[in-house]
């Protein structure tokens, strides 16, 4: 059975850590994602913070040590209200394992991404209380998690550049829709860093620091790394590779759901698209013939700048076997690569291939 309050239909991948992402039934349509149908990735057991006694400290190349509890955030800054989309960085994995396998790795289906309404302090009023010193180049993020997954066991951190960290959209948030963080979710406090990949919104957030170097942490140095296709899955301690950060450009199929029967005639096709860095989704093409013909796909409007749109489109299908395909086009002019076999990388990251459901017609 799901745990954590997750909905029963929740496809669970690992209990402990516990590693879950929703059915695509439970993300259709849904411009902000129900708690309990957002995906979840930890590398580490689920640690046991009492917020009473808890603080974040904010050191290392600031003019002023920050020690700061719940209340203290709450009361020293102005709360803001954001609504953004995370992804983690295996989203769509299961494409890229069936060109050719990945081994311990989770198989992440299409719905490892989810939007939410967070609640929170922004990082930069933070850091302008601490006052960033000039040398300071990365911000980094520590939590208590310990990860039997990295090189040697060692909590969970990350960073980001200071020009990301002090641009005025990074949240140290408490809320989760509008209700306190579960502990599932980074109770009692997180980081969400929009428009990058969900490993650098660090969970169970217990420190800052500004440092000239980006965060030596397993999860930064070494794994989340895009590595060449030459390097055998077995080395993928290997530091070589580029860095991942901002989340590429992807579009996914929600409905219908691949391997399903439908009826001939008008079929309604749904999903989602996302784009990260300061880029928007600017177009979605839906096409019933294997890409061979395009037809444009309505998508919804962008309330906020951080977040992923959701499409719809009608295509008009006969008996027999059905290949539907869908891509979007960003705000640059750019769009999807068309095949998995085109971007298969040892570790399964950045899966942004075209979009792939196979149907039966009756």
């Amino acid at each position: 059975m799901p745990m954590h309050g997750k909905r029963d239909d929740t496809v669970v991948h690992e209990r402990e850590p516990f590693n879950a992402e929703p059915s695509p039934a439970a993300l259709d349509g849904q411009r902000v994602t129900p708690t309990d149908s957002f995906f979840s990735r930890n590398h580490g057991p689920i640690p046991e913070i009492d917020p009473r006694s808890w603080h974040l400290r904010v050191d290392g190349a600031v003019d002023r040590t920050l020690e700061l509890s719940l209340d203290e955030l709450r009361r020293s800054f102005a709360a803001r209200n954001e609504t953004v989309t995370l992804q983690c960085a295996g989203n769509r994995r299961d494409g890229l394992i069936q060109v050719r396998d990945i081994p311990a790795e989770h198989p992440w289906g299409r719905c490892a991404i989810g939007t939410a309404r967070w609640t929170g302090v922004l990082l930069a009023d933070v850091l302008d209380a601490a006052g960033v010193q000039p040398e300071a180049r990365h911000i980094a993020f520590a939590a208590p998690d310990v990860s039997q997954i990295a090189h040697p066991p060692q909590p969970y951190g990350g960073s980001v550049p200071v020009s990301k960290a002090t641009a005025g959209e990074v949240l140290l948030a408490w809320e989760m829709n509008e209700e306190p963080l579960s502990p599932v979710h980074g109770a009692p406090l997180r980081a969400v860093v929009p428009g990058y990949i969900g490993a650098r919104s660090v969970k169970w957030l217990e420190r800052v620091t500004a440092q000239r170097e980006p965060s030596a942490n397993y999860f930064q140095a070494v794994a989340y790394h895009l590595l060449p296709a030459t390097v055998e899955p077995s080395q993928t301690g290997a530091p070589e590779g580029i860095p991942l950060g901002p989340v590429s450009l992807s579009c996914e199929i929600l409905r219908p759901g691949d391997g399903e029967v439908v009826r001939a005639g008008r079929t309604a096709v749904s999903g989602y698209a996302h784009v990260g860095a300061d880029r928007t989704v600017a177009r979605v093409d839906v096409s019933a013939d294997s890409g061979r013909t395009w037809h444009q796909a309505d998508l919804s409007e962008q309330h906020h700048p951080w977040t992923w749109r959701l499409w719809q489109a009608t295509v008009v299908v006969a008996p027999g076997p059905l290949h539907i395909v869908a891509r979007a086009w960003d705000d640059t002019g750019s769009t999807q690569p068309e095949s998995t076999e085109q971007i298969w990388n040892p570790k399964g990251y950045m899966n942004n291939s075209w979009a792939r459901v196979r149907l039966s017609v009756t």
